[in-house]
């Protein structure tokens, strides 16, 4: 009985999906809820598993291949009838060899003039066809020491040919010569995703930036002081920078909602939860999974929620659920050593906060001189929504509440 395979359903964000890679092929055994094949959207990669035990029949989509929602992929055979077939005929040589053999040795017996029994039983050994070697006997004929001459050879000259192949394979479009090649591969389906949003956001919005800077002195010796502890009362999860700037934030964005609001046609939406998106570098570029009502998380469940989530971006086990939505969204360029950056909004957000790396300057307090742990804040924001005031104030309130961390606890 044929089983059909097919492609996950998509949600309403995603259009459609692209066939990355098939782990099994036509005839092989497969197993219920083992890997058959990979589905790349513009989000995530799905894994599309085996429903029952069988054999993999036709496959519809072939790598590379674009498929809908619950568009067919294959089939499987139920029951395994194809896989012990193939077992016979490999657990037989004995009893196939013989009748091959005689076979593939019927022209050369035809043609006296091609080789010597020997030559031919050596040449089928070592893979080489006699019509490829000249033979040097009578008439032409092939030898085994042509033979042997032509093994020699094929280990030597034509070691680098065959080497060029497997080259080829991972880089299909190298060309130049010497120190100036190019090499051509083709964008990935989120690569290319990543490029039409940022492109889109550009075209579509009245995009600001405006920026900051935050003294980290306190946040990092409330976070030294307390780390250890930290991690022994909560199980083993650290105690970073990033869920402070999650919770302060959320804060901030409790007193400007229009940060955390989104533009749908000719309706502005006021979001009453915040949804935050915290941006995740991955093999695959960079995804931006979502902490659910982060308003209503503590510092431990905003820290556990990022790491599991950079767990399953190095991973490739991002779900399509933690990767819709957000209201607002944050990025640290800073673990990379970025300084300052203008970070472009996630539409149909209206703001994003950049991060940026901490550095010890030289800041006039109180008429003195001092060094501080100083980082620079970017905000960038949809200004059809935002105000200048608002996008300031924000910014403002998110520094001061870092600068003074008890506030967060005070709510004030």
């Amino acid at each position: 009985m044929a089983i059909e395979i097919k492609a996950p359903t998509f949600p309403e964000s995603v259009a459609d999906g692209t066939v990355a890679t098939w782990h099994k092929k036509p005839g092989e055994a497969v197993k219920r809820d083992e890997l058959i094949v990979d589905i790349e959207t513009d989000k995530v990669v799905l894994e599309v598993l085996a429903t029952a035990d069988g054999v993999l029949g036709a496959i519809v989509k072939n790598e590379g291949d674009t498929v809908l929602s619950d568009e067919l992929l294959g089939s499987i055979e139920a029951g395994g009838a194809a896989a012990p077939a193939a077992a016979p005929s490999a657990a037989a040589p004995a009893t196939d060899a013989p009748a091959a053999a005689p076979a593939a040795a019927a022209p050369a017996t035809e043609d006296d003039t091609l080789g010597a029994p020997a030559a031919r039983k050596l040449a089928e050994e070592n893979g080489i066809a006699l019509s490829s070697i000249k033979g040097t006997g009578k008439d032409g004929r092939v030898t085994k020491e042509d033979v042997v001459a032509a093994i020699e050879a094929k280990k030597s000259a034509p070691q680098a040919p065959a080497a060029k192949p497997a080259a080829a394979a991972a880089a299909p479009s190298v060309q130049g010569s010497g120190d100036r090649t190019e090499k051509r591969v083709p964008m990935t389906r989120l690569r290319a995703k990543i490029a039409e949003r940022l492109v889109e956001a550009q075209s579509n919005m009245a995009m600001l930036t405006t920026f900051n800077e935050v003294d980290m002195t306190e946040v990092m010796a409330l976070r030294s002081k307390y780390k250890d502890l930290f991690e022994k009362s909560h199980n083993g999860v650290r105690l970073g920078f990033m869920s402070f700037f999650v919770k302060a934030a959320t804060e901030a964005l409790k007193r400007y909602p229009a940060v955390n609001a989104s533009i749908d046609g000719n309706d502005i939406v006021y979001h009453g939860y915040a949804d935050v998106g915290v941006a995740v570098s991955s093999d695959r570029g960079l995804v931006v999974p979502v902490l659910r009502n982060a308003e209503l998380m503590s510092l431990a469940e905003i820290e556990n929620g990022i790491a599991t989530f950079g767990k399953k971006a190095r991973d490739g086990k991002l779900s399509m659920e933690e990767m819709t939505g957000g209201t607002f969204t944050i990025t640290n360029g800073g673990t990379f050593g970025s300084m300052m950056s203008t970070p472009i909004v996630n539409p149909p957000q209206a703001a994003i906060l950049g991060m940026h790396n901490i550095l010890q300057r030289p800041m006039a307090i109180n008429g003195q001189v001092v060094i501080r742990p100083m980082m620079y804040l970017a905000l960038s924001y949809d200004h059809r929504l935002i105000d200048g005031k608002e996008a300031v104030t924000f910014l403002v309130t998110i520094k001061n509440l870092l600068e003074d961390p008890a506030r967060l606890l005070l709510d004030i």
